[in-house]
């Protein structure tokens, strides 16, 4: 190992260690962070191995890794504050009071830094995919985030530490990514695509391949790659190489005949993947490379007989090897890539039916009878009404004018009315969080956005630690610029996704967490023994998952099914000012029968759970509070 030098970045890369097996670094987020690090040819880190066991695998480290990496080893105890709160890999920043954490937000961080250093890097940022929303998403609502950030790697583990044995047991999560292989891929365009592709298969049936044909207006004649054969040639192959090539050229269009524009979808050809997620390649690429690799070196020297049930996979496997800047990033982290025979694809019933989200039945329910108000009849003549605890101070208020102007939502980029509105919801959730707190809580805003709960609660309880947890980059900065002007010392900032932050806590609040987030913020607060208090938002996305399935409690269980379920969800997003009286009045009482469930499925796990109309109630139009003690 050589040794540290001293090192001018503010930011400290925390990656876990625990030990590696024949070139792979456990656990597979570290080796994937490294592997990116090495494609970006990133420098703007300081990288610390946290040890999470004595290991005396640390000499050998330096077989696995780029010699450009400047690598410090440290104990668990060594992290800052921050850092020991979350799971790893995170990213620390001077001062110890901002943090990005989870190997999501991580990743995508160390592209964003590596275009900052580089703006030439262009193909770096295209990582982030169409939008910039590659694996932006938490694992419990995208599957892809799930798939690369969780099931991928936990399974190929797994299946490394088995590997010893004399026949491993393939992981399910390996068969379920060559199932979706073979789905067609759906992108942005996918109309345009495809009648670009039922014009190639008829050109190529009339005469000579259309080796020059443009697959799309940015898409260029000249080659993508020199490593590239013929039979790479296809029109995914040319749109997703194109993406990594630099086009010198204008773009020119070439409009289909008259038959192919007019042609029905459902007679178009599907786009088969080139890459992981469709056509382009991307950080899901990144992530799942190291992975695969490790398992079907596995599979080569044990089960190669196995190979053959993963044709599709070993298609990718190759494939990617002929990007840009993959070969050498790959052996700078120790992996010497395989050559795999060809495989000819099989037939999809080898694949056994993996459903993404469980849980969702009774699609020909023929007892289902739709709308409302059947739904809460039944619900009645089970003795489930709509009924709303009463508020405990309705006429409470913060002192808003002698409070400092960054304190105030209107310091937002918000209109008067609104920020009004949002003083108003904010005297709600304050109020019930102060007389909760004790001096020395900790205080964690989940789903913070742009940190108006937060930073009244810092400034208001200074005897208390608050922490803002915020997906959204950009929003949790403003937060902590805002803190930062009013010089509060008893507030952090993590940038993750919330399951990934492990600390305990006292109270968690989220105001406005859209459809299952006000789910997972309650389950945060359950597993930890903390009081909640969280007005939900968004009701029409909720929907079961791998973690919830509704309804929740068991009284709601015995009396509605899912769809049922869902009906209330759907109807209860239906309170906009805008809308008749009336039929905002049902959304309003939908909007309580949700809420209730959530309060019941809480109070069955040990907690004295209630359902408040936040006053006024005109503050807002998803005006709930669902308020928890445990007991």
């Amino acid at each position: 190992m050589k040794g540290i030098k001293k090192s001018l970045t503010e930011e400290c890369l925390y990656l876990d260690f625990s030990h590696q097996i024949e070139g792979c670094i456990f656990p597979l987020h570290t080796s994937v962070t490294l592997f990116l690090l090495s494609y970006c040819d990133c420098k703007s880190f300081k990288v610390c191995l946290v040890l999470t066991r004595e290991s005396t695998d640390i000499p050998l480290l330096q077989n696995v890794l780029s010699p450009d990496v400047e690598i410090q080893v440290i104990s668990r105890q060594e992290l800052p504050s921050i850092i020991q709160n979350c799971c790893l890999p995170a990213v620390g920043e001077k001062p110890d009071n901002f943090c990005r954490a989870g190997l999501a937000v991580v990743l995508r961080h160390i592209i964003q830094k590596s275009y900052e250093a580089d703006p030439s890097k262009k193909d770096i940022l295209e990582l982030l995919g169409f939008k910039k929303t590659c694996l932006k998403a938490c694992a419990e609502v995208s599957q892809w985030t799930r798939l690369c950030e969780l099931t991928i790697p936990l399974a190929i583990e797994n299946f490394l530490k088995e590997s010893s044995d004399e026949h491993p047991t393939i992981p399910a999560e390996i068969r379920q990514l060559e199932k979706k292989l073979s789905e067609p891929v759906r992108v942005h365009n996918d109309d345009k695509l495809r009648r670009q592709k039922l014009k190639q298969q008829e050109a190529a049936g009339a005469g000579p391949p259309f080796a020059k044909e443009k697959a799309m207006s940015e898409v260029h004649s000249q080659e993508t790659s020199e490593g590239l054969e013929s039979s790479s040639k296809s029109l995914e192959l040319k749109v997703a190489f194109s993406k990594l090539t630099v086009q010198d050229e204008p773009a020119t269009t070439n409009r289909e005949p008259s038959h192919i524009r007019k042609a029905k979808a459902s007679d178009l050809p599907p786009l088969e993947h080139v890459f992981a997620e469709g056509l382009y390649f991307t950080l899901a690429d990144i992530v799942l490379l190291p992975c695969i690799h490790h398992f079907l070196l596995i599979i080569c020297k044990k089960l190669s007989e196995k190979l053959v049930e993963f044709p599709l996979l070993s298609a990718w496997y190759q494939r990617i090897q002929e990007v840009p800047g993959v070969k050498t990033a790959a052996s700078h982290c120790g992996i010497q890539f395989l050559h795999l025979p060809e495989l000819l694809s099989t037939s999809n019933e080898q694949h056994p039916n993996l459903n993404e989200v469980p849980g969702v039945e009774e699609q020909n329910d023929p007892s289902f009878i739709g709308g409302p108000r059947p739904t809460m009849t039944k619900l009645m003549e089970k003795g489930i009404e709509v009924m709303f605890s009463p508020h405990p101070c309705p006429t409470w208020t913060l002192d808003w004018n002698s409070l400092p102007a960054a304190v105030s939502p209107k310091e937002g980029k918000m209109s008067c009315d609104r920020a009004l509105r949002k003083q108003q919801q904010l005297n709600n959730l304050v109020y019930v969080v102060t007389n909760q707190a004790k001096p020395g809580d900790r205080i964690v805003d989940f789903c913070s956005g742009g940190g108006h709960v937060g930073i009244v609660l810092a400034y208001t309880l200074p005897s208390c630690q608050v922490i803002l947890i915020e997906n959204k980059e950009l929003s949790l900065i403003r937060a902590k610029k805002r803190s930062d002007e009013l010089g509060l010392s008893n507030i952090w900032f993590i940038q993750a996704n919330m399951e990934y932050f492990t600390g305990m806590f006292n109270i968690g609040v989220a105001l406005h967490a859209c459809g299952v987030a006000t789910d997972m913020v309650i389950e945060h607060c359950i597993k930890t023994r903390a009081s909640f208090v969280t007005c939900p938002c968004c009701y029409g996305f909720i929907q079961n998952t791998s973690k919830f399935n509704f309804p929740k409690s068991e009284q709601f269980k015995k009396t509605l099914s899912y769809k049922e379920h869902m009906i209330l969800c759907r109807f209860a997003d239906q309170t906009a000012v805008q809308l008749p009286p009336e039929r905002r009045l049902i959304g309003k009482q939908c909007m309580c029968l949700v809420d209730l469930d959530r309060a019941r499925a809480a109070g069955e796990r040990g907690y004295s759970a209630q359902v408040i109309s936040m006053e006024p109630e005109s503050c807002s139009p998803k005006n709930n509070m669902i308020v928890g003690v445990p007991t």
